[in-house]
């Protein structure tokens, strides 16, 4: 049996971050809405609470029934958890009217208690948090300290529950992944049995199980999340997979193609299917980014359902849906971040049962699972690219134009990434996360060529860095890059006449614009 980690979400924009983090420990974690506990579930090992944008003392607070929970497994709360946990068990939450945000220092450290084990004096650990907890339960004692909080984390004599008012899981917290690693590895007793080899046997097995003789039709679309289900199910089930590769309208430039070419080699029964017809028809007129989502998920489906009345016993429709995907469509304030074309697109009736083999897995988890069924280089390296495709890099209404338009500025973009070469010989495609161009196809920009005044659109350029897309910094491009770029666009591109680069983090920013 699988162990697991339960992290509870109530609401904490860094929720996602833990679950990273204890996936980095070679342990399963699953990440579920704070009222959404697994009763009964012998595979769970230990409870993380997770962090909160509410204060205890809010009537929208989030707030469950701990008693399910304490004394029964290994318990970490952080920041609201622990303000949560003192608040439920006779401590005290106060407002302090101020926030207590950024670095921080444990001044005062008992080095003896578990959670700390291997910590130096002193040790930086990054704080956000508006109440502070003035008060502790009367089993609970204090194991950390900074100048200006006295409980920055305490420990309870009669349970197995530790909490701290500072972020861990967060890059700031210097030796947060050895508090992690205290709790999930010797506290909780993970076996460390998470990985890409281990994610493969048992997956492959269950596919086997969950599918059996029947036929699946699987849609390509050349990036590393389809890819590696791809192969993943062919090596499950074989001649039984079918991947169909649709063409919307909305890729990139020449990317049907180059797609169809690339899984040549991967021994894949594939099919490519050109509906870029309907997509721009129904897409027609439709500024509303959730709506396109929306719509492109829909017609997919509806465009696979047809490609399955040619398939004798056609049963199952696979996607690459990633864990990221989920969480960002999934939200426990019924606030949603955008719905992903694989989960919020959705229509209630499809013909087709629904099989997700990666929906567990983080971004760079999919690319180490490729590595080891030996994907090529070529694909487990691309960039991520947004199902929807241009769709949702085209601000306003899509048509035919806008795409040509944006099209030619991506590939000037993407190629030339490709083609500078940095200092350590790699290229600069290699050093960013995902990059692409958006066109501000709403926006009107005056300028000048030759003699004569233009009023055409802005191009927008995107590049960023991240481990998991949960969170991401712009990449610091070089100027002479940029410069080359914007004036190769602004020059060959009919129809764009201004170029900008989007210098935003995720968050408060998403990666893509809609």
């Amino acid at each position: 049996m699988q162990q697991k980690i339960v992290i509870l979400n109530f609401g904490s924009q860094t929720t996602q971050l833990i679950g990273r983090r204890v996936r980095e420990l070679d342990t399963f974690c699953e990440i579920l809405p704070y009222n959404k506990f697994p009763k009964n579930d012998p595979s769970v090992i230990g409870v993380i609470l997770s962090g909160s944008p509410y204060s205890v003392h809010d009537k929208d607070a989030f707030k469950c029934d701990l008693s399910e929970i304490v004394g029964k497994y290994p318990v970490l709360g952080i920041c609201y958890g622990a303000q949560f946990i003192s608040y439920s068990n006779g401590g005290s939450v106060e407002q302090t009217g101020t926030r207590e945000y950024g670095r921080a220092n444990l001044e005062t450290i008992d080095l003896d208690n578990p959670l700390f084990k291997g910590f130096d004096k002193g040790s930086q650990v990054w704080m956000s948090h508006g109440d502070t907890i003035t008060a502790i339960p009367s089993d609970c004692h204090v194991i950390a300290s900074t100048a200006d909080v006295k409980y920055a984390a305490y420990a309870s004599t009669k349970n197995p529950l530790w909490a701290v008012q500072f972020h861990p899981e967060v890059f700031h917290s210097t030796q947060g992944k050895q508090l992690l690693k205290n709790f999930v590895v010797d506290i909780c007793g993970s076996k460390q049995e998470w990985s890409p080899a281990s994610f493969v046997d048992s997956t492959v097995e269950e596919l086997k199980k969950q599918i059996g003789n029947d036929r699946v039709i699987l849609g390509l679309s050349g990036g590393v999340d389809s890819s590696v289900c791809a192969t993943l199910l062919n090596k499950a089930i074989g001649k039984n997979l079918t991947c169909i590769f649709v063409d919307h309208g909305m890729l990139r430039k020449n990317e049907f193609q180059k797609v169809m070419d690339a899984y040549k080699g991967l021994g894949l029964n594939v099919i490519g299917v050109d509906a870029s017809e309907k997509f721009f028809k129904d897409l027609e007129g439709v500024t509303d980014p959730e709506q396109k989502r929306k719509i492109i998920g829909r017609d997919f489906v509806e465009v696979f359902n047809e490609e399955a009345k040619k398939i004798t016993d056609a049963k199952w429709l696979a996607q690459g849906t990633i864990y990221p995907d989920r969480i960002e469509s999934l939200s426990i304030t019924g606030m949603t971040i955008k719905s992903h074309h694989n989960v919020g697109g959705l229509p209630k009736e499809m013909k087709l049962k629904l099989c997700e083999p990666l929906q567990w897995l983080f971004k760079d988890e999919v690319r180490r699972v490729g590595y080891e069924l030996k994907v090529p280089d070529s694909l487990v390296k691309r960039h991520p690219f947004p199902g929807p495709g241009l769709a949702v890099r085209i601000l306003g209404d899509i048509t035919r134009e806008k795409v040509r338009i944006l099209q030619e500025a991506d590939d000037i973009y993407i190629e030339s990434m490709h083609n500078y070469q940095c200092e350590d010989g790699t290229s600069l495609y290699d050093h960013v996360w995902q990059a692409g161009a958006v066109l501000l196809s709403t926006i009107r920009s005056v300028g000048v060529m030759g003699d004569e005044r233009t009023y055409e659109h802005p191009v927008a350029l995107r590049a960023v860095t991240s481990m998991d897309a949960m969170t991401a910094d712009w990449a610091r491009l070089p100027y002479d890059f940029l410069a080359k770029v914007s004036n190769e666009i602004i020059n060959k591109v009919k129809g764009v006449n201004r170029v900008c680069y989007d210098v935003s983090s995720k968050p408060p920013s998403t990666i893509e614009w809609e």
